[in-house]
């Protein structure tokens, strides 16, 4: 008798110890079948007043793109969806130590989760599976690249600080049927998300505060839980590709005073560099978002350095004036002296002309004086050149004029000038990009 007892024992233990199991007991078991999908309908719980917990946790895996014109903000994130079923139940030490089963996501009820700045629908398909455990636990992890709006604060580009939410909510259901809860704190979520982050585009990732919320929407009271990114813009490239640019042209529109005011070089070189920095005004506008609150710092910064060189082409067009002026004035009297001169000429013609007729009427003893007074006009004539051109030396040797002294002034005090403005204003430029709130 003890020896069958001992033989069934062992018997027992290597049927128990080959005993094979798959999943589908697990969902046989569960009633969770193709032909049996009663526990996708409704919330899954035994008793209607009890409301269901859903625990929600985002990872932000990548900043793709911020989209200053437009206003938007697409992040690539990893969204956790952790609730209770209440049917579904299994002891896994009855399925060979099967704790948790992945199975289609149609098959079961989900939370109607949606996030309220989205603007486009994910275009990449959802998981197609969710996990659940022995103890009723259901978790739904998905993969999402979301675009969404966001105010965005401009006032100190490039040096901002963008502030981004998403909020997550549920579309129908109250507090009393579905609450959210954190699955995560802010300073876990921040840590987590700098460990997986892969890609921040141009930005520098701060932090990610989470808080609960709940709202009262259209007399629906829910749970809103908000996810708040926190993010600085990387600087560099702005500064030396469009703030030192400006300063250069800056530069170059104080060391055209080197160039004379005679010609048109001084006032075309001028011209050149304030249509350079119009162009540069004009890159700004494709990138700043036209619904600002405020005017930027950086349009301050061009609209000011683009108003002292207009000033500055201003004044040499003024000065180019005056000097204009003051030659014309000498060109009339170096007019009147040469008309003195071919008047004077013209009466020595006439007189030569006339002596050969009366040397025709006099007698023939007269020829010899003839000859001399042509000898004698000839040389008041050679005379006469010299005069004039000892005259027109003089007046080059003569200082310059009125006006020409006056420019000489105005360029020296509108230098001083310029140079004191710009330096003033690059330095409130300066504080002001140090000490403005970055909203």
């Amino acid at each position: 008798m003890l020896v069958c007892f001992y033989f069934l024992l062992v018997f027992t233990d290597v049927e128990s110890s080959e005993k094979v199991c798959s999943y589908q007991d697990v969902l046989n078991h569960l009633n969770l079948t193709k032909d049996n999908d009663l526990f996708s309908m409704t919330r899954p719980v035994k008793d209607y007043k009890q409301p269901t917990n859903v625990f929600l946790q985002v990872v932000l895996y990548a900043i793709l793109d911020v989209k200053e014109i437009d206003q938007t903000f697409i992040p690539y994130v990893w969204i956790f969806l952790i609730w209770d079923n209440d049917y579904i139940r299994w002891d896994p030490e009855d399925f060979c130590g099967i704790f948790s089963v992945s199975i289609p996501n149609e098959i079961l009820w989900k939370p109607d989760i949606t996030i309220e700045e989205m603007i486009e629908k994910d275009k990449a398909p959802p998981s197609p599976l969710l996990t659940i455990y022995s103890n009723g636990t259901v978790i739904v992890q998905n993969d999402q690249v979301l675009v969404s709006t966001c105010r965005m604060h401009v006032y100190k580009f490039p040096f901002d600080v963008q502030t981004c939410t998403l909020s997550f909510k549920s579309v129908i259901h109250s507090i009393a049927e579905m609450r959210l809860v954190l699955k995560t704190n802010s300073s876990e979520a921040t840590e987590w998300s700098r460990e997986v982050m892969r890609t921040q585009y141009e930005w520098l990732f701060i932090n990610m505060t989470v808080t609960n919320q709940t709202v009262d929407s259209f007399g629906l009271k829910q749970d809103v839980i908000v996810y708040t990114i926190n993010m600085r813009r990387r600087s560099i490239l702005y500064i030396v590709n469009f703030i030192l640019p400006i300063l250069f042209f800056l530069c170059l529109d104080l060391a055209s005073f080197l160039i004379s005011d005679r010609g048109g070089e001084k006032l075309s070189f001028k011209i050149t560099v304030l249509l350079a920095v119009t162009v540069m005004q004009l890159i700004l506008n494709d990138i700043l978002p036209s619904s600002s609150n405020k005017i930027p710092l950086i349009a301050a910064y061009c609209i000011g350095i683009f108003a002292l060189m207009m000033l500055s082409l201003l004044e040499t067009i003024v000065v180019m004036y005056l000097m204009e002026k003051d030659s014309s004035s000498e060109d009339n009297e170096a007019n009147g002296d040469q008309d003195l001169s071919e008047a004077s000429n013209n009466r020595s013609s006439e007189r030569d002309e006339k002596s050969p007729e009366l040397l025709k009427r006099s007698s023939s003893q007269l020829t010899e004086e003839s000859h001399g007074l042509e000898k004698l006009s000839h040389e008041l004539r050679e005379a006469l050149k010299i005069l004039n051109q000892l005259h027109s030396s003089k007046k080059d040797e003569e200082k310059p004029g009125y006006w020409t002294r006056m420019t000489k002034k105005i360029n020296k005090v509108f230098f001083i000038f310029y140079v004191t403005a710009s330096s003033l204003f690059l330095l409130c430029m300066f504080f002001s990009w140090n000490t403005a709130p970055e909203f």
